[in-house]
């Protein structure tokens, strides 16, 4: 937590001043009740004496002038903000690997379903794009609120050999920045996730797609799904397709987006559903004075509460 205006702490300075000088005066009454010798009459004239409870409306009061002077120091902190509008492009892993049954039914239609979701749960504000990607990567929803057509656009997939992880990236950046030339508006926060089970094998490397990225300042979030068991039949040769977590890792740690794992549609669908969330707001350090100021007035109100029970008196 930091403070706009931190010259003003200062005045938390007169807090122990306050303190010592209610300690005086009850040191002061304690002398004076010492003089009268007599204490058994004393004890019948005077009335009860209320004890520990005469200092808990002073101590509630010193906390609630304390909160008061933090108040007015303006601390801010980091605070999440729904953002007004964003553009997500969904990168889906067509390769042949993706037929992989280690996961049910198997990781493509797992795949294709929790992407499903994860589009029609997306906030109404944002457009959302999505890419295919196997030897090259295909455009196959342009960025647009119309979520129908992009969980439409899912089913027309089919897949096909390779992996291109770069290219994959790079359509992705293209469309995104197509977009917002044609809203004639400041670019909006724009996010790349993209799922994949394997290495980069054809097209523009991995780095050229983390160089591009940072320059366009989209940060790309990535899920490595599969198990390392993973295994495909193609022309009649099994083949181990284990997932490539360290390439994604990679691509997600140096755009500034987040790597992810997931083994099953569970673990997909959580990862999915955690991206949405991150996805959804933006952290803002902000003014939370009113956070403090509302909790000095909780104080304020017990410590004339307190004193109204005890004393038939405000403090």
């Amino acid at each position: 937590m930091t403070f706009l205006s931190p010259d003003r702490l200062w005045l938390l300075g007169l807090l122990p001043l306050l303190g010592a000088a209610y300690a005086l005066l009850q040191f002061r009454r304690r002398s004076y009740a010492v003089r009268f010798t007599n204490l058994a009459l004393l004890s019948q004239v005077a009335p009860r004496r209320p004890g520990w409870r005469r200092h808990v409306a002073a101590a509630l009061f010193l906390i609630m002038i304390a909160f008061m002077m933090v108040g007015f120091a303006r601390p801010a902190d980091e605070v999440k903000v729904p953002r007004d509008r964003a553009t997500i492009m969904v990168a889906v892993d067509v390769s042949l690997s993706m037929m992989a049954r280690d996961v049910s039914p198997s990781r493509f239609d797992a795949a294709r379903a929790a992407a499903k979701k994860f589009i029609g749960e997306l906030p109404a504000r944002f457009n959302v794009g999505v890419v295919a990607f196997a030897g090259n990567a295909n455009l196959i929803a342009a960025p647009s609120d119309d979520r129908a057509t992009a969980i439409a656009s899912l089913d027309r997939l089919t897949l096909a050999k390779r992996t291109a992880i770069g290219e994959a990236v790079f359509t992705s950046l293209q469309a995104v920045q197509s977009f917002d030339a044609e809203a004639r508006q400041d670019p909006p926060p724009a996010h790349i996730v993209l799922l994949s089970d394997g290495d980069n094998t054809t097209g523009r490397t991995v780095q050229e797609a983390i160089d591009a990225s940072r320059v366009a300042q989209i940060p790309v979030s990535t899920i490595a799904f599969g198990t390392p068991y993973g295994t495909v039949d193609i022309e009649g040769e099994t083949t181990s397709v284990s997932v490539n977590k360290e390439t994604l890792r990679a691509l997600a740690d140096n755009t500034e987006g987040k790597a992810y794992e997931a083994a099953d549609a569970g673990q997909l669908g959580e990862v999915y559903a955690n991206i949405g969330t991150s996805l959804g707001f933006e952290t803002e350090h902000r003014d939370v004075a009113a956070r403090y100021i509302g909790i000095a007035l909780l104080f304020a109100l017990a410590a004339g509460g307190a004193s109204l029970a005890w004393f038939s008196r405000l403090p």
